[in-house]
């Protein structure tokens, strides 16, 4: 059905995403597909106050998008009903943890058979086997992206991608699925947990010991991968105060020799991946780090004694006043905004980098200060991000309630076509592109407008045009189709044309539309029958729910209309 799709640059002839996002000058078509550059937004003087403004429709919207991948109305029903604080503390809890992923690949592709695994049954602990692996890594992608789905009103899940863009290891770099799957629960584990916690099991975790050289790390050869990534990507940064040296570097990969995997259990044989000090291959000498860490000197140890260095590492590294700081600009970077001009390092970053501490790390309170505070809320915090590939097509899904097979070999099918879809507009779910993440989140000056080119703009488009017409693409003998009229029946007043665009917007976009806006799409659902159209057969429909005819009436128009709806620069954002 793709195919019928005759020029789909026609589509932005005159749509307002070809001049202006963020209603200033933006983005100019460019032959090389180069992300735009950047222009600041107006500068932003509230603090961490509590927010004490009216709390409704738009703002509930407002924290919802930024906290989950779309947003349903039955949840901004359900928030609005709670103040603001309820609201933050409910969705700043930890969710169950899911099932599992299971062997849902057997049927799906032809003469695969798993002989560790039967089909319906987990491979978390299985032996590794080279001619099974991608596809346990393409089930443990779709198990990600099902948790994301058909996740809770929670911030968990988001928090989630969250510390895999900031603590990256590659799914297919490391072909081991069942570590992979350790790593990503871990980080689900922690989600709203301790930081430094944290990072002492990463640097233990055998995904990461293989990801970034850490078990080949000894005495003879001290590799400084993860001890340079530990500084300048998990803990410190590369701010301005950024002090430590090369040197800090070779002192820590020092202090990290003798952790390797555990071959056993990760590979050879049934059982969880697992990690071990291996007291021969640790450098036994005395470490002394820069003035940047207060001239501090780690004892070498000898024997398993050794294996407490890391921990006296990691405690050095905390203690560094940059570390709060850094993760502080980072959680802002993800959550509000990605830039952070004098004020905002000032009113925002500091405070919390305090709380942080105070807190010995636990992330929880800084998450709460920063959602429930009046700079979260501000109009210039709104509608302010580029959403990302998957707040863009997941987002949708989960807004319109996209019908959900319980079938194992149907989820993994479709699935994989949305991971397909998302990765082909630059985001592939395990396997962010560099140890560094994805670009949107740290490559200054360009940051979220990464996301959009002429490239990714377009395929955006047909995707969710394909949702709206005929359905989302699997095969040529699956579609999956939003089922629209149910989607606007869950508004409050769907007949009323008016009133179910600024429903419409408040869950689409997150803030309301102009006037000429609601008219233009009002007229459109409205068709060449002039005012009063669109309630006549919305309410004959109802009467006759049962008539084929009057049904593919209504969605003709609703597909007429919701094509441009998201197509308005605003859809992009949020």
């Amino acid at each position: 059905m793709i195919e019928q799709i005759k020029d789909p640059k026609d589509r932005f002839k005159n749509d307002k995403l070809t001049q202006k996002l963020r209603e200033i000058p933006l983005f100019f078509f460019e032959e090389n597909k180069e992300p735009a550059k950047m222009s600041s937004r107006a500068t932003v003087l509230s603090g961490l106050a509590e927010y004490t403004g009216s709390w409704d429709e738009l703002t509930t919207s407002h924290l919802l998008k930024r906290c989950l991948f779309g947003v349903k109305k039955s949840e901004i029903d359900y928030f609005k009903t709670l103040s603001m604080s309820e609201a933050v503390d409910q969705l700043i809890s930890s969710s169950p943890s899911p099932a599992p992923p299971v062997n849902d690949y057997a049927p799906a592709y032809a003469d695969i058979e798993d002989p560790d695994v039967l089909f319906g049954e987990t491979w978390i602990n299985a032996p590794h086997n080279n001619d099974i692996e991608g596809y346990r890594i393409l089930s443990l992608k779709s198990w990600i992206l099902n948790n994301i789905l058909e996740q809770e009103p929670s911030l968990h899940q988001k928090m989630t991608l969250f510390w895999h863009n900031l603590l990256v290891t590659q799914f297919w770099d490391l072909n081991i699925a069942k570590a992979s799957y350790k790593y990503y629960k871990m980080l689900f584990d922690h989600a709203f947990g301790n930081y430094k916690s944290l990072i002492k099991q990463l640097t233990i975790d055998p995904a990461m010991l293989f990801f970034l050289n850490g078990t080949y790390n000894n005495k003879e050869a001290p590799d400084e991968n993860y001890a340079r990534e530990l500084q300048e990507l998990f803990c410190i940064g590369k701010g301005p105060d950024s002090n430590y040296t090369e040197s800090d570097v070779q002192q820590a990969a020092k202090v990290l020799t003798g952790w390797v995997v555990d071959w056993q259990n990760t590979i050879l044989v049934e059982g969880e991946p697992d990690s071990f000090f291996y007291a021969p291959y640790h450098d036994t000498s005395d470490k002394q780090f820069s003035s940047f860490y207060e001239n501090k000197i780690i004892e070498g140890k000898s024997g398993v004694e050794g294996a407490s260095e890391t921990d006296e590492l990691i405690d050095m590294i905390f203690d560094n006043s940059e570390t709060a700081l850094y993760i502080c600009r980072r959680l802002y970077n993800f959550f509000v905004y990605h830039e952070i001009d004098e004020e905002t390092e000032s009113n925002i970053i500091i405070p919390l980098a305090q709380i942080l501490r105070d807190a010995n790390f636990q992330i929880e309170p800084v998450l709460r200060t920063l959602f429930k505070s009046e700079h979260f809320y501000d109009a210039a915090s709104r509608g302010a991000q580029i959403k990302n590939p998957m707040d863009h097509l997941l987002g949708l899904w989960r807004t319109m309630e996209v019908p959900r097979s319980e079938d194992l070999y149907a989820k993994l099918v479709i699935n994989n076509s949305l991971l397909w879809s998302i990765s082909e507009v630059g985001m592939e779910l395990g396997d962010p592109p560099s140890v560094s993440g994805w670009q949107a989140y740290y490559q200054d000056p360009t940051y979220d407008r990464f996301w959009i080119n002429t490239d990714t703009i377009i395929k955006r488009t047909i995707r969710q045009d394909s949702l709206i017409y005929w359905g989302h693409w699997v095969s040529e003998n699956l579609q999956i189709n939003a089922d629209l009229i149910g989607f606007v029946s869950t508004f409050d007043n769907p007949g009323d044309p008016v009133l179910l665009i600024e429903e419409m917007s408040l869950l689409l976009l997150g803030i309301p539309l102009s006037t000429d806006a609601i008219d233009g799409m009002t007229t459109i659902l409205n068709g060449d029958f002039g005012n009063g159209y669109w309630a006549s057969i919305w309410y004959d429909f109802i009467y006759d729910s049962e008539n084929e005819e009057k049904r593919v009436t209504v969605e003709n128009r609703l597909k007429a209309m919701l094509s441009p709806f998201m197509q308005l620069s605003e859809f992009q954002l949020m």
